[in-house]
């Protein structure tokens, strides 16, 4: 599994926009569907938030890679 680091420069990041900055998606509307799909894990658990609020400490699953917010 490739891992990757995303350091916040904000109190937050959503999740929707954290998958179209690191190119893991296409788009917004991708990244949307793939979220309601199921196929995105925040600290373990599937969440279909597209809208989730992402701080420090958070980690992401999504296509094999693992995302940790610092």
């Amino acid at each position: 599994m490739q891992e990757l680091e995303f350091t916040l420069e904000k109190e937050f990041i959503e999740l929707n926009k954290l998958l179209k900055i690191l190119s893991l998606v296409e788009s917004g509307g991708q990244a949307n569907s793939l979220i309601t799909e199921g196929l995105v894990r925040y600290n373990g658990e599937v969440d279909t938030r597209k809208r989730l609020k992402l701080r420090k400490g958070d980690k992401i699953e999504f296509a094999e890679t693992l995302i940790r917010i610092c």
